[in-house]
């Protein structure tokens, strides 16, 4: 088994708001999780930073938490975490933490359109929008 396949996408999301067009046919994304909190992706990112654990390829916080979550969450983050972090507010802009030359984080504010660029790079979406129902 090649490292590759043990890298894994820890994905939170707020059940009561309407659903990214997640692409959960693609067999890549066998290594996607779904949690629903900010609190359970640092337990998950803690249990996973062991010997032999999982190595977390990147982590997306979508709408749900705060942007105070997403800088608790950023501060407790082990420095060996090589992997993107992103967070998408509700209007679907955000902000992506990634790795800097020399181990350091950078943080870059995005658009909606730079989410939806960096979510269709990598495969995690369909690249179609979802419907949304209207009265």
């Amino acid at each position: 088994m090649s490292h590759r396949q043990h890298r894994i996408t820890l994905i939170a999301r707020h059940a009561a708001k309407p659903d990214l067009d997640w692409n959960y046919t693609q067999s890549r994304h066998e290594n996607v999780v779904f949690l629903d909190s900010v609190n359970a992706l640092k337990f998950a990112v803690r249990s996973m930073n062991t010997p032999g654990g999982m190595d977390i390829e990147r982590i997306i916080v979508d709408r749900a938490g705060t942007a105070e979550e997403f800088l608790g969450l950023l501060a407790t983050v082990p420095h060996e975490l090589a992997g993107d972090i992103l967070f998408i507010h509700d209007n679907r802009a955000g902000f992506l933490s990634a790795s800097a030359r020399g181990g350091d984080r950078v943080l870059y504010a995005l658009t909606q359109r730079d989410i939806r660029f960096y979510l269709e790079t990598f495969d995690l979406v369909t690249g179609r929008a979802p419907l949304s129902l209207t009265a």
